[in-house]
């Protein structure tokens, strides 16, 4: 059975920057973990960055498809919000990479580090927005732009699971679910007297 090198080296590197972090990897450490010569690396990615956009491709595609898992075309849109946004959140939490990232960028600001979390993001709103223009043209919720729509609940989410809890009293799964469907359902308003 033949090696496949590319691979062990994507795995490799995915496994270096999960546990040093994009500054701190380096190609002799890739290449030590892969068990390959330096040179052979460079036969399949001309650098560390090229390399990381590799890792970053991988973990983008391994997201879309744990959100995809929980999306049912036959429940409403904030049942598959809920349920996608959790699982999205689990999965960077988990994650060692996005763990890593995240740490980076808060002690040392690498803009490669800065750039993979931008990713991440962008990959979130990307497919929360294509959800929420399923959910506008179904009826669900009124017109938005869809795109700034998936922006702003996922930052409302993430503030409610990462910036709250720093804060003040954590907020458990349903509490999370509640405080969203006020916000985002319900709203603040009144009805009119």
């Amino acid at each position: 059975m033949a090696v496949d090198r590319r691979q062990l080296i994507v795995e490799a590197a995915g496994r270096s920057f999960s546990l040093f972090g994009y500054k701190a990897t380096t190609m002799d450490q890739v290449a030590k973990i892969a068990n390959v010569g330096k040179g052979t690396i460079y036969t399949f990615f001309a650098n560390k960055e090229e390399l990381f956009q590799e890792i970053m491709r991988k973990l983008l595609h391994d997201m879309r498809l744990v959100a995809e898992t929980v999306i049912d075309p036959n429940k409403r849109f904030f049942d598959n919000l809920y349920a996608a946004l959790e699982l999205l959140l689990e999965f960077r939490e988990e994650h060692e990479l996005a763990l890593k990232l995240s740490h980076e960028v808060r002690e040392i600001g690498t803009p490669m580090a800065i750039e993979g979390l931008r990713q991440i993001e962008q990959a979130v709103v990307g497919y929360m927005k294509q959800q929420v223009q399923l959910a506008i043209d179904k009826g669900e919720i009124k017109r938005c732009d869809p795109e700034m729509t998936a922006f702003v609940m996922l930052k409302l989410y993430m503030a409610l699971t990462v910036d709250w809890n720093k804060a003040y009293k954590p907020l458990d799964k349903s509490e999370v679910s509640d405080r969203l469907r006020f916000y985002l359902q319900e709203g603040l308003a009144l009805a009119p007297e």
